[in-house]
């Protein structure tokens, strides 16, 4: 259906869900301090009372829905299978009851484990049981007959056929075709009477192989009759780009995006990148500080190595490294190019001469690109993200369709730094998982690589 329609539905859910949680929360709390359940279970009993804590609420009752919107909870349809309910749900219960423990452990607050874990599976069953009593409701006669829509076609057979299909695939949205109208065909006055006849709801034109003249005349026809009208903007076939309707000045645009959209999803990227950065660079000053000293001890040169590379979509930034190579290393790349083991516009050889020797230690544990947690900070990388390449290496793209990992933030780590980047020698794969991240991100996603990208580090098995 219509996403306006989608997005009221979905604010009442997590309307809805948000109350759950709150009184999950309070309700794991009575269960815990009730005296004989805490007997039965050999429990110390809470002295901190329920209204000490009730504060959390605050943080609770925002915090749940957007996490439950981040899994995509709110993304599927309404009779899809339980598995794709219990999934979203079961994580985003996880990360919720994790958050509530840190936000315990950040101010203090002792309440006692037993409650948190409660509170995580009463959450979890509550917003499950409220899901399977939306969807019994749903399939009731009462509601579908509150609910249902009554719609007239207009389009050419082959595009009216084709939208009958789509609407008949999803039964739960609750739509009634009652008649179809070729305008090539018919003239407008005989939308007007099927307008009278079957006191439509609404009706949908496809202007794809229709004059945009008559398409107008049949807008103008619903407009004073008060009823409705959706138009398939379908004009151009896309290959990957996703269509939106936005305004623009009070002009209604079309979007075409083949990268992800803003949402809050993007604001609590960039949050998350910003703190991220700055407590990895806290933790890490001072062993970074003994990194800067024994590459200044080691050998000739600058301790940081900065060079342009291809920001979003191209714009160049300065990027800061550890030098882990001889300070004439550019010089001596032309000499090498014969030897690279990369294939397309990227240079890449494993035992390069040119690194010294406590640069490759650095290499080896990617303890060198530490310092481009500054580019995080600025703004111009985020944590996770296709790696940045040098601005001549994005010159050089032979295929113009590359150029899309420019469409978001290069980033720290990426699918391909811990796929095993030694093992990708074709420039085509390393771009085909780049490619993959964009069309596929959630911070889900971005969490899976963090997390994947600890051990990477920790082992030294990102690079050699």
């Amino acid at each position: 259906m219509l996403s306006r329609h989608r997005q009221i539905r979905m604010q009442i859910h997590q309307l809805m869900d948000a109350c759950i949680f709150a009184f999950s929360f309070w309700l794991a709390y009575v269960l815990r301090t009730d005296p004989d359940i805490s007997e039965f279970f050999h429990l110390n009993p809470i002295l901190m009372p329920f209204g000490a804590v009730v504060w959390l609420n605050l943080i609770l009752i925002p915090a749940a829905p957007l996490t439950l919107e981040a899994q995509g909870f709110y993304n599927r349809p309404l009779f899809c299978p339980r598995r794709t309910t219990l999934w979203p749900l079961f994580k985003g219960c996880i990360l919720i009851t994790l958050g509530l423990t840190l936000v315990l452990f950040f101010f203090r607050l002792y309440i006692g484990r037993s409650i948190i874990i409660w509170f995580g599976f009463i959450s979890f069953g509550l917003v499950f049981a409220k899901e399977e009593l939306i969807r019994a409701a749903v399939k009731s006669r009462l509601i579908q007959a509150q609910f249902r829509r009554r719609f007239i076609l207009v389009g050419t057979g082959e595009e009216t056929a084709r939208l009958r299909a789509e609407l008949g695939a999803k039964p739960e949205e609750g739509v009634e075709i009652l008649a179809e109208l070729n305008l090539n065909q018919s003239p407008v006055q005989s939308l007007v009477t099927m307008l009278h006849e079957h006191s439509v709801n609404c009706v949908i034109l496809s202007a794809k192989q229709s004059y945009f003249e008559q398409i107008e005349a049949a807008i103008r026809a619903c407009e004073l009759e008060g009823v409705e009208t959706w138009l398939v903007a379908d004009f151009f076939k896309t290959q990957i780009s996703r269509t939106s309707l936005d305004e623009f000045h009070g002009q209604p645009v079309l979007i075409f995006r083949s990268a992800p959209e803003a949402s809050w999803q993007g604001v609590i990227k960039q949050l998350m990148d910003f703190f991220g950065a700055l407590a990895l660079f806290i933790v890490m000053a001072l062993p970074l500080a003994l990194v800067a000293l024994l590459i200044k001890l080691s050998s000739s040169g600058p301790v940081l190595f900065s060079q342009q590379r291809a920001g979003v979509n191209g714009r160049p930034f300065i990027l800061y490294k550890f030098r882990t190579m001889v300070t004439n290393a550019e010089q001596l790349k032309h000499e090498l190019a014969a030897m690279n083991e990369m294939t397309g516009p990227v240079f890449k050889l494993t035992h390069d001469p040119r690194v010294t020797p406590i640069g490759r230690i650095l290499r080896k544990f990617s303890l060198d690109e530490f310092p481009q947690l500054l580019n995080v900070l600025r703004g111009e990388m985020s944590l996770v993200g296709p790696r940045p390449l040098p601005v001549d290496e994005v010159r050089r793209f032979d295929d113009f369709a590359h150029r899309r990992r420019l469409s978001v933030k290069p980033g720290l780590t990426c699918l391909w730094q811990i796929s095993g980047r030694n093992e990708v020698s074709d420039f085509k794969e390393w771009v085909r998982l780049d490619l993959e991240y964009i069309d596929n991100w959630s911070l889900w996603l971005d969490l899976k690589i963090l997390c994947r990208t600890i051990p990477v580090v920790v082992l030294g098995t990102g690079a050699k």
